[in-house]
C-alpha cells in the first residue's frame, strides 16, 4: 500500500501518526498518508514564510513558468490523480477526469494571470498645490497564505487556492480534508518538481486542533477556506485580524420557464441534481418548473433519474457513487423521513444502502422542511410547480444560501429581471446552477460566505495595493 509523507520546505517528512484512508465504496484502505501535528504545522508556516523572501521576487516569467510546469504534469499524471479522487472521495472515474483536466486548465489561466497582474498611473495633479504630481499603483503579494479545503473536489479546489496564490507571489501552506488527502500529497509532489522555491509550497494533512495554528500563527496572512459555514464562520470570528475568504455551500435552485429549450434544459438539470451524488456547492437542490410544462417536465425528468446507473464509482458506466459516509447517507435518509412525514411524496429513489443513496425526486414539500432550505448535499432534488416568473425567483431567494442560481428562458427581458433579483454570486441563464469553468469570478453571498475564486479574482484578493506618489515639480 503506497505511503504519503508530509511535504515542509521542499522534503518529505513523516508525519505524527499515520492514517488508512479507505474507500467511501467498499471500504477499503486505498493507502496510508502521514499527518501532522501541530508543531509540524508550525514548521511549514515557519519555512513558508522564510521562502516568501525568495517568492516575492520571482519575475512574472519565472511564476508563469512553474505554473506552467504544474499544469503540463498534472496533464501527464492524469490517471493516476483520477483514480486517488475515486478511492479517496468515491467520485465516479468519468467525474474525477474531467475534474483533472479542470485543474490543468486552472494553473494554465494562473500561468496566463500571472503575466498580466497590471498597475494603473494616476494623475494628482487636481489642485495647484499637486501640480506634476503622479501616483503608481500596483499589487503586491501579502505572504504566506493558508488553504483549507474540503472533500468534494479534491484537486481543483485546491487548484484554485494554490494557482492564484502561486501566481502572485504568495506562498501556500495547504490542509486538505483528510479523507482526499492522497490527491493533495500528489499535487505536492507535482508543485515541489516544477521549480517554485522550496517552501513557497508545504502540504500537511493534519487533524482540526493542529490546523489551528494556521489560524493562531501570525505569519500566516490569509486563510482561504471552503467547507461547512458553521466551520467557516467560526474560523473567520477566530482569524479577525487576517485576511479570510469563505465559500461555504449553497442550496441552489434553477427555474424553468415554459419558452426554455426542455430538451437542453432537461438532461442539465439531471446532470446538475445527481452529480457526484449531489456532493457539490452548486449542487440542484429545488427545481422549479411553470405550470404549463410541469407534467411533460417530471414524466421526462424521472424517466431520466430512474436510468441513472449506480455503483461502482470506477466502473466507467458509473453516474452514481457513493457518498462521502454513512454518517451522510444517514442524515439524508433522516431528511427526507421527515418531509415524507410532513406531506411530501417520494416520486422515485429514496432508499439506501450504507454510503449509497438512490438518486431521489421529492414533491408536495412544504419549503421550510429542512431537505428544502438547507445545504442537503445529496442526489435529491425537490420539484415544485409555479404560476408566475417573479413567484419562482421569489421562491429561489427563500433560502439562507445564495451562490449561484440558474434560469432557462428564451426571454432576455426575464433573464435580467432574474440577474437583478436573485440574491446570489452568480446567476446562470440557460444553463444550470452547476456551471463552472475556471477563469470566472466564482462566489456567493448571505450564508454561502464572501469573497470570490475564479484566477484573476483570486490574485485580488491574496495581493495588496501599494502607491507610490512621485512629485516632478522639484
Amino acid at each position: 500500500m503506497k505511503e504519503y509523507k508530509l511535504l515542509i520546505n521542499g522534503k518529505w517528512a513523516k508525519g505524527a501518526e499515520k492514517r488508512d484512508i479507505k474507500s467511501p465504496y467498499d471500504g477499503k484502505a486505498a493507502a496510508q498518508v502521514h499527518f501532522g501535528d501541530k508543531s509540524q504545522v508550525e514548521s511549514a508556516v515557519a519555512q513558508a514564510h522564510e521562502a516568501f523572501d525568495r517568492t516575492k521576487e520571482l519575475s512574472s516569467g519565472e511564476r508563469a513558468q512553474a505554473l506552467e510546469n504544474i499544469s503540463e504534469n498534472i496533464e501527464k499524471r492524469e490517471q493516476e490523480l483520477a483514480e486517488s479522487i475515486v478511492l479517496g472521495a468515491g467520485k465516479p472515474i468519468k467525474s474525477s477526469r474531467v475534474e483533472v483536466s479542470r485543474a490543468v486548465n486552472t494553473f494554465q489561466i494562473a500561468a496566463e494571470e500571472a503575466k498580466r497582474i497590471n498597475g494603473e498611473i494616476i494623475p494628482l495633479d487636481l489642485m495647484p498645490q499637486t501640480e506634476k504630481r503622479w501616483g503608481f499603483v500596483r499589487r503586491f503579494p501579502i505572504g504566506v497564505i493558508a488553504g483549507i479545503t474540503p472533500f468534494n473536489f479534491p484537486l481543483n479546489l485546491v487548484a484554485h487556492k494554490v494557482a492564484p496564490a502561486l501566481a502572485a507571489g504568495n506562498t501556500f501552506v495547504s490542509r486538505p480534508a483528510s479523507q482526499v488527502s492522497i490527491t493533495d500529497m500528489i499535487l505536492a509532489d507535482i508543485i515541489n518538481e516544477s521549480g517554485y522555491p522550496a517552501g513557497g509550497f508545504n502540504a500537511v494533512p493534519c487533524g482540526h486542533k493542529a490546523a489551528d495554528a494556521l489560524i493562531e500563527n501570525k505569519k500566516v496572512k490569509m486563510v482561504t477556506f471552503t467547507g461547512s459555514p458553521d466551520i467557516g464562520w467560526e474560523l473567520k470570528k477566530r482569524a479577525h485580524k487576517k485576511i479570510v475568504t469563505l465559500e461555504l455551500g449553497g442550496n441552489a435552485a434553477v427555474v424553468i420557464e415554459p419558452d426554455a429549450n426542455l430538451d437542453y434544459a432537461l438532461p442539465r438539470t439531471v446532470l446538475g441534481a445527481y452529480a457526484y451524488s449531489g456532493q457539490i456547492c452548486i449542487s440542484i437542490q429545488r427545481v422549479y418548473v411553470h405550470e404549463k410544462i410541469y407534467d411533460r417536465f417530471m414524466a421526462d425528468f424521472v424517466e431520466s433519474v430512474k436510468n441513472l446507473t449506480i455503483g461502482d464509482p470506477m466502473k466507467e458506466s458509473t453516474d452514481v457513487g457513493p457518498m462521502i459516509n454513512v454518517e451522510a447517507a444517514e442524515q439524508t435518509e433522516e431528511w427526507l423521513e421527515e418531509a415524507i412525514n410532513s406531506g411530501a411524496r417520494i416520486v422515485c429513489g429514496g432508499k439506501r444502502d450504507g454510503a449509497m443513496f438512490e438518486p431521489t425526486v421529492i414533491t408536495e414539500c412544504r419549503p421550510d422542511l429542512r431537505i428544502s432550505w438547507l445545504e442537503a448535499f445529496a442526489p435529491v432534488a425537490v420539484v415544485y410547480r409555479y404560476k408566475e416568473f417573479e413567484e419562482a425567483l421569489g421562491e429561489v431567494n427563500n433560502s439562507i444560501y445564495g451562490l449561484q442560481a440558474g434560469v432557462f428562458t428564451s426571454d432576455l427581458n426575464k433573464a435580467f429581471r432574474a440577474y437583478d433579483a436573485l440574491d446570489v454570486g452568480g446567476v446562470i441563464v440557460n444553463d444550470i446552477p452547476t456551471f463552472r469553468i475556471d477563469h470566472m469570478p466564482y462566489g456567493g453571498i448571505k450564508e454561502s460566505g464572501f469573497g470570490r475564486e475564479g484566477l484573476k479574482y483570486a490574485i485580488e484578493e491574496m495581493t495588496e495595493m501599494k502607491l507610490m506618489a512621485l512629485n516632478l515639480k522639484i
